[in-house]
């Protein structure tokens, strides 16, 4: 009997010992991320600006904000960078992803080194393509010194260019991520699918177009879900990279919750932007994850 008890105590205990281990884990989560959710979406609804308020405003917030000039360069300029950025990772990494995938010799070097941008944090990849894009220390300045005085690339500088200068530091920290994505998906299609379209006289070109592509539909929408969520809470590479300038030039909605929540003193404004981000992530998470729970279903 008493052999029973400590079996069975001993049943009790290899049970909760795992949701004992991550309860704490657990409850830090609950409290300082959706719990600083819910309050940012409570100060939003509040005249909040320098401290939090408990004044409620209704959708007041919400209204200023989309009459603010600097919303809608930052919106329009998120509108820019996501489009390019997606568009060029997807191709990048597609392209790498088949490439790699044809067996050559010294896949295991080439493989490391177009992931080992993703290894570095934003922060030090805007840095490093800071000093690359400035005309006085970077290429510009470079090809100045070998003799090319007409050489001018000075994106960085100019009001129109600048936002490009972003996409081209995320396309080459990011593209070799999605590539990781698609080499994955390749290597999991079913060969002998191949094997019998080949015979039946189909080529490279057909295969990949009508059999192969096809079926990296999985990987193209968790690329796109990834890519999307990365370019929304873009907010240290456009700052490393450019400070959201010149002027405002480069400013996206994470650089303009910042600005207005802590700099501004308007968190109400602030918190306000930081929930339009939200939702605007949510609404593509959300069918993302749905498609993926009834796929498994």
């Amino acid at each position: 009997m008493a052999t029973d008890t400590s079996v069975d105590l001993r049943t009790r205990l290899q049970n909760w010992l795992p949701k004992l281990v991550l309860a704490p884990s657990f409850a830090l989560v609950l409290i300082f991320v959706y719990g600083f959710i819910i309050f940012t979406v409570y100060l939003s609804f509040t005249d909040s600006r320098m401290l939090p308020s408990y004044n409620l405003v209704g959708w007041e917030n919400y209204s200023k904000l989309f009459r603010i000039r600097e919303w809608g360069v930052a919106i329009k300029n998120l509108a820019i960078f996501a489009s390019l950025y997606i568009l060029i990772c997807t191709v990048i990494g597609l392209f790498l992803a088949i490439f790699l995938d044809q067996k050559i010799r010294g896949e295991g070097v080439l493989r490391p080194i177009f992931l080992y941008p993703m290894a570095l944090s934003f922060i030090v990849t805007g840095t490093a393509w800071k000093w690359f894009l400035d005309p006085g220390i970077g290429i510009e300045n470079t090809m100045h010194l070998w003799g090319w005085d007409s050489f001018q690339f000075n994106w960085i500088k100019d009001r129109q260019m600048a936002i490009y200068t972003i996409v081209i530091a995320a396309v080459w920290q990011t593209s070799g991520f999605v590539m990781a994505m698609f080499l994955a998906g390749l290597r999991g299609i079913d060969t002998e699918i191949l094997k019998a379209a080949q015979m039946d006289g189909a080529s490279n070109f057909q295969m990949y177009r009508r059999i192969i592509i096809p079926q990296l539909r999985p990987a193209f929408l968790s690329a796109f879900v990834i890519l999307c969520h990365l370019a929304i809470k873009s907010y240290d590479l456009v700052i490393a990279l450019t400070g959201g300038g010149p002027g405002n030039a480069t400013a996206v909605p994470a650089t303009f919750m910042y600005s207005y929540t802590f700099t501004r003193n308007q968190m109400g404004i602030g918190a306000s932007s930081a929930v339009i981000m939200l939702m605007t992530i949510a609404a593509i998470m959300v069918p993302y994850l749905y498609s993926e729970l009834r796929e498994k279903k």
